[in-house]
C-alpha cells in the first residue's frame, strides 16, 4: 500500500511534571494541527505548548470511564490523519508501556500512514525514583519486572497473562494495580521468594504536586492502604528497594 502524505506522531509525555517530556516530543506537539489525549498527561504541557489552532481531543480512560473504545480510538486518528493533518497522539508515560502504542501503530501501518514514534519517560521507574525507590540496586535487587495489575475483563484467570505468584525478579513494579491490592497481595505471598514482611509502597500521583507515598509490608499493606485513603490511579512496588534509600 502506498504511502499517503498524513503523519501521525505518538508522543510519550512522561509521569505528569511537564518539564519530564523530551524536547522532541514538545517540537511534535507545538506543530501538531490535532492533538489526541489521555488522561494522564500533565494538564500543562498541552496549556503551555500546543498551539491555539491546534484541535484537541480528549480520549482519555480511567477504570469504569472510559471515553472511548480503544477502536474508536484509532478511527479517530486514521479519520484525522487522512485529513492531510499532522496528528499528535498524546499517551501518559511511554507510548509501548502498557499505553496500547502497538495497536496503534498496527492500525495506522494497515492504511498506509507514516508515523514517528517519541519514546517517553515511564512512570514505572521514574515515579519509583521520584519517591526515593531504585528499582534495582546492586546489593538488594538486580532484576525488576513491571506488569499490568489490570488484565482485560473478559479474560478467565488462567487465561491471564501476569502471574504474580510466579514472578522471581527482586523488584516487582505494578502498574494499574491499585483497585486490585487485595487480591495481588494474596497472589505475591505465594511464592517462597516473599513472605508478610516484604516491603511494599504504593505511589499516587507522581512527579505532582500532590503526590504521596504509603509504605508497608505485605502483611500489612491493605489495611494500611484503606485507612490512608489510597486510590487510583498508582504505582506499586514491591521488594527490598522500598526501604533501601532509608536512613
Amino acid at each position: 500500500m502506498e504511502k499517503n502524505n498524513s503523519k501521525v506522531i505518538l508522543v510519550g509525555a512522561g509521569p505528569g511534571d511537564e518539564e519530564l517530556i523530551t524536547l522532541k516530543g514538545i517540537n511534535a506537539i507545538k506543530n501538531a494541527e490535532v492533538i489526541v489525549y489521555d488522561d494522564l498527561v500533565g494538564e500543562n504541557i498541552l496549556k503551555n505548548n500546543a498551539s491555539k489552532d491546534a484541535e484537541l481531543i480528549y480520549v482519555g480512560k480511567r477504570k469504569g470511564k472510559h471515553s472511548h473504545k480503544q477502536e474508536e480510538i484509532n478511527q479517530i486518528i486514521i479519520d484525522k490523519a487522512k485529513e492531510n493533518k499532522l496528528v499528535v497522539r498524546l499517551k501518559g508515560g511511554d507510548s509501548f508501556v502498557f499505553g496500547r502504542g502497538g495497536e496503534e501503530v498496527l492500525a495506522i501501518k494497515k492504511e498506509g500512514i507514516n508515523y514517528e514514534i517519541i519514546p517517553g519517560i515511564t512512570s514505572s521507574i521514574s515515579v519509583p525514583e521520584i519517591f526515593d525507590i531504585p528499582v534495582t540496586h546492586r546489593k538488594v535487587a538486580t532484576s525488576f519486572t513491571v506488569v499490568t495489575g489490570h488484565e482485560a475483563g473478559d479474560k478467565s484467570e488462567n487465561e491471564k497473562q501476569v502471574k504474580l505468584e510466579d514472578l522471581n525478579a527482586q523488584t516487582i513494579v505494578i502498574l494499574m494495580g491499585i483497585s486490585n491490592l487485595e487480591n495481588h497481595v494474596k497472589k505475591l505471598l505465594k511464592n517462597p521468594r516473599r513472605n508478610e514482611n516484604t516491603p511494599i509502597a504504593i505511589l499516587m500521583d507522581g512527579t505532582r504536586d500532590n503526590q504521596r507515598m504509603v509504605k508497608g509490608t505485605l502483611g500489612t499493606i491493605v489495611e494500611i492502604a484503606q485507612k490512608s485513603d489510597v486510590k487510583a490511579p498508582g504505582i506499586i512496588v514491591v521488594g527490598d528497594v522500598v526501604n533501601v534509600l532509608d536512613i
